[in-house]
């Protein structure tokens, strides 16, 4: 993979009727490369309907991903939230891979009061078991632990690349708006370069030819983010964050999360193309 591809998290507001088939249409004509499907809040589509998405997608020649439902935490302490939190994922897994999805997005959990790094092993466990399931199954999809936005969320990137350098199948989702809510920082072209390089070492040159991005604007205050905002309504330096990943031959899917949808999506790509 080596171009880097532009789309919308869900169907963009535009699409009418508001469906995942004519959203799928609607990314295409608006020169968007790629769509997030939502199953934030549930497993919306069956596997008939996950067909018809597939073979929508290819002759529009967009590219899927997915997120998946926010009720996970592979750091709850009670087993059945644990065993409920797999069971989640490997149906978003499922249904997304029918879809045609590359990339199946979700949020890891909390720390609950845990030390991170005995969340960490916590999270390895049971993550692990889901990758040996899916391999068992032929799920052809990645998973990707995205970069949280709160302090009180497993989620680091240095936690992310540990994780996805041990488990196999697994590549992160680098949030930049999260990563940098979460900090206060990291809203500088060095800043967003050195993430680029710290994936790098961790999991080669690979992980940079084809990654999963989130970018939108983003309010946030002492503990983080707090909500998305439209880009030229916030503070982040997204002109910077898209230099750096031209100059490092980024290839793979930016996903936009802002409230605009498609409107940031389409100025994200147009000054991407203008960057030198």
């Amino acid at each position: 993979m080596t171009r880097l591809l532009f789309g919308t998290a869900g169907i963009p507001f535009s699409t009418q009727p508001p469906t995942t088939i004519d959203g799928i249409k609607r990314v295409a004509r608006l020169g968007l490369g790629c769509m997030e499907l939502e199953f934030v809040r549930g497993v919306y589509l069956n596997e008939e309907d996950a067909y018809l998405v597939a073979k929508t997608a290819e002759d529009c020649g967009v590219r899927l991903s997915a997120h998946a439902p926010y009720f996970i935490n592979f750091n709850a302490h009670e087993p059945r939230k644990l065993r409920a939190s797999q069971g989640i994922l490997l149906k978003a897994a499922r249904i997304a891979s029918l879809c045609g999805a590359r990339n199946l997005v979700f949020h890891v959990g909390f720390y609950l009061g845990d030390m991170p790094q005995e969340t960490y092993q916590t999270v390895k466990k049971y993550l692990a078991e889901v990758v040996m399931q899916l391999k068992e199954e032929d799920v052809q999809i990645w998973l990707r632990p995205e970069v949280s936005g709160k302090a009180s969320q497993f989620g680091t990137v240095a936690e992310l690349t540990d994780l996805c350098s041990e488990l196999e199948g697994m590549a992160p989702c680098i949030d930049f708006a999260h990563w940098h809510a979460r900090t206060g920082g990291f809203n500088s072209y060095p800043e967003f370069a050195s993430v680029l390089e710290q994936i790098q070492s961790k999991l080669g040159r690979a992980a940079l030819d084809d990654m999963h991005i989130h970018i939108s604007g983003i309010a946030y205050g002492p503990k983080g983010e707090q909500r998305h905002l439209i880009l030229e309504e916030s503070d982040l330096k997204y002109i910077e964050l898209l230099q750096a990943l031209k100059d490092y031959g980024v290839g793979g899917t930016v996903i936009c999360e802002s409230p605009n949808l498609e409107e940031d999506a389409l100025l994200l790509k147009e000054n991407y193309k203008a960057l030198a």
